[in-house]
């Protein structure tokens, strides 16, 4: 057994095991965005929900910067965002708004990842969204949604009509906003916005050129729409060919998220 496995055993006395390997996916998770550049200093938000039948869920502490969150320091909420657990640090208000809306209504979403970085929110500012301009966008653009501003995300009364607009896709743009995602674990929440990121990040280089842009045949299209939606076979991918290496990654260049 590996130092890093002995560490996921030393389970607090206060959780179960479900939660402590949680927390760690999340913690890890923070520090992933933090490490590809997509954090916005103490801002944006990540939460994972609890296993057992509760809907409780974890969030980041306001004020930790992603790369110093751990899996002890993130905070657990309830859906009404009373604090389950100690903490010296309270939760982003318009974070709770966005995550508590997904969360009820989604069983599926286990973990919800929103970001605001620079070409994601070039993307979901322009009136023509996300296009299937490649094939890492059509990894994407068959399961995106969209949702209107409304403005920061403090008003409860918006959380229907994301939940509405979210319907069951498994990625978001947020107009004039950002990124959202969402997975049936840490990892597949992760790398469906590695994916949306890209996408967005190629479609603004292609618009850069000015030159008319390549045409994708339908054809292609549709093939690629039906190869990519399976989502058990996408579960399966992020959790057993794409996460462990991240982690290892994590390990070596930013260690101590699983205390």
């Amino acid at each position: 057994m590996s130092p890093a496995e002995a560490r996921v055993r030393e389970v607090p006395s206060n959780m179960t095991e479900a939660e402590w390997q949680q927390r760690i996916n999340l913690a890890a998770c923070y520090r992933l965005v933090a490490l590809y550049g997509w954090d916005d200093l103490v801002d944006t938000h990540i939460s994972a929900r609890v296993p057992g039948p509760d809907h409780h869920f974890l969030i980041n502490p306001y004020g930790l910067m992603f790369e110093e969150i751990t899996a002890s320091s993130l905070v657990k909420v309830d859906l009404h965002g009373n604090q389950l657990s100690e903490s010296e640090y309270s939760i982003n208000p318009a974070g709770f708004t966005i995550h508590s809306a997904i969360h009820e209504v989604r069983e599926d979403a286990i973990c919800v990842l929103h970001l605001h970085t620079l070409d994601g929110t070039a993307v979901s500012s322009s009136a023509e969204g996300l296009l299937p301009l490649n094939q890492t966008a059509q990894l994407v653009t068959h399961d995106l949604a969209y949702h209107d501003y409304e403005g920061i995300a403090l008003d409860h009364e918006e959380r229907p009509r994301l939940q509405k607009d979210l319907g069951d896709h498994n990625h978001m743009l947020l107009r004039n906003h950002g990124t959202l995602t969402v997975g049936r674990s840490v990892a597949s929440a992760f790398e469906r916005m590695y994916h949306l990121e890209r996408a967005c990040s190629m479609q603004v280089r292609t618009r850069a050129l000015g030159t008319p842009v390549y045409p994708v045949e339908e054809i292609a299209i549709e093939k690629n729409t039906e190869l990519l939606s399976n989502r058990d076979r996408a579960e399966l991918r992020a959790n057993n060919l794409v996460w462990p290496p991240l982690l290892r990654k994590l390990d070596r260049v930013n260690p101590g998220y699983r205390s």
